[in-house]
């Protein structure tokens, strides 16, 4: 039998104190829900501020140019159709922020199946709203700094419909390992635009101001982080799922330290985000 195919399960509880806590697959899951308790977090942050910025201000009727100024080409006075092609844009991310790390939790979908599949619904229809939208503003409308500056998040895009297509497919046909895997994907992708954040703020704490950036978001560290923030995340993402089925510690330790290093990015990248972007916003 071939044992790379298996799914190691490490104890469900273990003590602190116990040896066992330090085995590499208990260290793999120790970190994996360390990152899944930050990335919510940071996501319901990041939707507590599009909520108070955008949703308050729509649905009060109140909403002007002021409340986008921080777009690239927000809100426009008699634009109705690009206007509301842009709510379609925005409004949709707190659905997704607030709800879309549900569906990482095994609990959730072992203990509430019909909630995993409808969130899942919910979750991926609305990701693939957003990938069309943006990519309508940004070559449509011309919500762009720079075309060079653009091609990442396109491409971004382009790889939601792609990864939420056959996420969706597999779990119609019960394939659920390569439903597991290509809904992970499509989680990362559809969160890009917020992880493009989290790895610029990062970058700006880490250089003590703008190293590499350009006012265009076209210079060489725009470009490495536009496609960092979803190639990495992805490749770390394989990373696991590879570990997850190695019966060597030496193998899965190799993999803990790209996970420790996508847990300190982002822990570094959330922080950073809410307390210069996100926090001081949403009582502006």
């Amino acid at each position: 039998m071939n044992h790379t195919s298996e799914h190691y399960i490490a104890p469900t509880k273990v003590s602190l104190f116990s040896p066992q806590f330090f085995h590499p697959h208990s260290v793999l899951n120790h970190l994996t829900k360390s990152w899944l308790f930050v990335a919510l977090l940071g996501q319901w942050i990041f939707a507590s501020y599009i909520f108070a910025r955008f949703a308050v201000p729509t649905l009060t009727g109140t909403l002007s140019s002021a409340d986008t100024a921080g777009l690239i080409k927000g809100y426009v006075d008699g634009d109705k159709f690009d206007n509301g092609i842009l709510m379609l844009h925005l409004l949709p991310a707190i659905l997704l922020s607030f709800g879309g790390i549900f569906q990482l939790l095994p609990y959730l979908r072992n203990k509430y199946p019909a909630f995993h599949r409808w969130n899942g619904r919910m979750f991926l229809s609305l990701g693939l709203l957003g990938a069309i939208t943006g990519l309508y503003l940004t070559w449509g409308r011309g919500s762009r700094l720079s075309d060079i500056g653009a091609i990442g998040v396109t491409i971004n895009g382009l790889l939601i419909l792609l990864a939420a297509t056959l996420a969706w497919r597999y779990a119609v046909k019960r394939q659920f390992q390569n439903h597991m895997r290509w809904a992970t994907h499509a989680f990362i992708l559809i969160n890009g635009v917020w992880s493009f954040r989290l790895y610029l703020m990062s970058w700006f704490i880490l250089n003590q101001g703008a190293n590499g950036n350009t006012e265009k978001m076209d210079g060489p560290a725009d470009i490495i982080l536009s496609f960092a923030s979803y190639l990495l995340p992805m490749l770390i993402a394989e990373i696991y799922f590879w570990a997850k089925r190695q019966k060597s510690t030496y193998r899965v330790s190799i993999a803990n330290l790209f996970m420790l290093f996508g847990l300190l990015i982002t822990i570094l990248g959330v922080g950073a985000a809410s307390l210069m972007m996100w926090w001081p916003r949403i009582f502006s």
